[in-house]
């Protein structure tokens, strides 16, 4: 949390990634075993994401569709996906889908709070001014995924992201993480 590439945001990235894999080690456990009981395929979606200064990196989650979903519909998740599966559409609602991204925080590719991390072939099309999101690294939770998450088109989330990230403080982006638990328990923005 707090100016990009400080000290303090990636001690406080670190411990809070090493935390919450820790405390939510027996959930991890279950939500893997109820995917691969539902349905055939590996428990993680792995997927190439856009990081800091435009750089792929290996972005991991649960995976809440069936397998080879990509193959048989759109590359973004649609409201009402029929590729969603049961354990999928929980895993989503409630967020614990998001929670191996702290193992790409622990790697350094993302961070707590930052913008989301998009799909390239979207940041391929980015504008030069859109482009200005690379100086940041993706973050878990950020500005955009408190004010409208999926709701947002990527133009909408850049722009937004562009803005906060340039002046984001410690206290900012706490306010953020804080926002985050209020956002998740009602599963505002969420498709």
């Amino acid at each position: 949390m707090g100016k990009q590439g400080s000290f303090i945001k990636r001690l406080t990235d670190i411990f809070f990634s090493i935390l919450t894999l820790i405390i939510s080690s027996p959930i991890l456990l279950v939500s893997a075993i109820a995917i691969k009981i539902e349905s055939k395929g590996p428990a993680f979606f792995i997927q190439n994401r856009t990081g800091l200064n435009g750089e792929p990196f290996r972005f991991i989650k649960f995976r809440g569709m069936v397998l080879n979903a990509l193959e048989i519909g759109p590359e973004l998740t649609q409201e009402n996906d029929p590729r969603i599966t049961k354990v999928g559409r929980f895993l989503r609602r409630t967020s614990i889908d998001e929670i191996p991204n702290f193992f790409n925080v622990l790697k350094g590719e993302m961070s707590l709070v930052g913008p989301r991390p998009e799909i390239t072939s979207i940041t391929e099309k980015y504008n030069p001014e859109q482009r200005e999101v690379f100086k940041y690294k993706p973050g878990v939770t950020g500005i955009s995924q408190i004010n409208g998450r999926q709701r947002l088109t990527p133009e909408q989330r850049v722009k937004m992201e562009i803005d906060y990230y340039k002046k984001a403080t410690f206290l900012s982006d706490l306010k953020i993480v804080l926002k985050t638990i209020k956002v998740v328990l009602s599963n505002e923005g969420n498709i």
